[in-house]
This record gives C-alpha cells, sequence and structure tokens, in this order.
C-alpha cells in the first residue's frame, strides 16, 4: 500500500458492520471523510449476494475500503465461494453503487480469496436473515 492510501484508510468490517473512523490524517477534512465513509458503507449495503438473502456488507465480504487524498476508493472484497455464479458481476456491481456516492471520484474493485470467507464473518443481522441465528 502506497503512503497516501495508508494516510485514508477507512476500513470496513463487516463482522462488526461499522466502519473504523480513519487512522492517519487526511487531506480530505475530517467530517467529509467520516460522510464519506458512511455513504459508501450505505452504497454496498444495497448489493445482494443474488443466492442470499443478506447484503454483501452483512455478509463480511468486504474486507476493507480505502479512501485516497484523490477520493479514489479502493474495496477490497471477496465472494462467498470461489465458484460463485456472479464472480464475473459482483465486482461491477460494487463499483456501480460506490460511484453513486457524491464525492467519490473513482473506484477500484478487488477480488480477493485470501482469507477465504467464512460464514462467521456475517454480521447478526445477517445471520438472522439466512436462519443461522
Amino acid at each position: 500500500m502506497d503512503d497516501q492510501a495508508a494516510q485514508n484508510t477507512a476500513a470496513s468490517d463487516a463482522a462488526t458492520s461499522e466502519a473504523a473512523a480513519p487512522t492517519q490524517e487526511s487531506a480530505i477534512p475530517r467530517e467529509e471523510l467520516a460522510r464519506l465513509t458512511d455513504d459508501i458503507v450505505a452504497a454496498l449495503k444495497t448489493v445482494y449476494d443474488p443466492e442470499i438473502p443478506a447484503d454483501i456488507y452483512e455478509l463480511g465480504l468486504i474486507y476493507r475500503v480505502d479512501i485516497e487524498d484523490d477520493r479514489t476508493v479502493k474495496v477490497e472484497m471477496t465472494l462467498t465461494a470461489p465458484g460463485c455464479p456472479v464472480a464475473g458481476e459482483m465486482p461491477g456491481w460494487v463499483e456501480n453503487a460506490v460511484r453513486t456516492v457524491e464525492g467519490v471520484m473513482d473506484v477500484e474493485v478487488e477480488m480477493t480469496f485470501d482469507p477465504p470467507w467464512t460464514p462467521d464473518r456475517m454480521s447478526e443481522e445477517a445471520q438472522i436473515a439466512v436462519g443461522l441465528y
């Protein structure tokens, strides 16, 4: 990760369903960064895995969200399984959702399977939605 990205890390952790505060100073004012973070999380919650009745954020598919000084948003995510039928489409859905957030200039979505997704990454809300809780 470059210095600029490190300065603007706003990680999202689906297991706790909370967006973390920025870890270091950013060129983006604190209030604006907080609004962007909240709005990005809200946008991510509009994307659903078509086979599971819960959004990708609550499912724990979002591993990291970085907001850089130039307002590029980098999303690191996974899928419930590498062979997921929407593997080719979901990154585009995420990109389109995050692009709708006012103030976001660009979006990059990176898919990873390390660590692999497991149901323990799901929030309580998602566990209830799929009948595990």
